[in-house]
């Protein structure tokens, strides 16, 4: 049962904004690989800021993602790619519906 998440908010410096966009798709591939991580959304909140939402079944789950390959990517190019340091909050779910789209 998924009870822990995470969002992180992403403000692009000026001119970086595609190369931000284009960083959290790659990120999909490191996600899909992430077998404690079963929900993972990278986010255009507007034409600068971004984010990332991603669930997980424990604590244990959530730390792991923190010091795995997706954090480790994001703070090796924060500096280049984000106007501040990006900002990461602990999320408790109190509810989740997950249903397929087909389409």
């Amino acid at each position: 049962m998924i009870k822990h998440a995470l969002f992180a908010r992403l403000e692009a410096k000026p001119g970086k904004e595609q190369a931000v966009a284009d960083f959290l798709a790659a990120g999909l591939d490191l996600a899909n690989q992430e077998a404690t991580t079963p929900i993972w959304f990278a986010l255009r909140l507007s034409p600068t800021t971004f984010g990332i939402f991603d669930a997980f079944s424990s604590e244990a789950d959530r730390q792991a993602h923190l010091n795995g390959p997706i954090a480790q990517a994001l703070m090796a190019h924060a500096g280049e790619l984000l106007a501040s340091p990006p900002v990461i909050e602990p999320i408790d779910v109190l509810g989740l519906k997950n249903q397929a789209v087909q389409g």
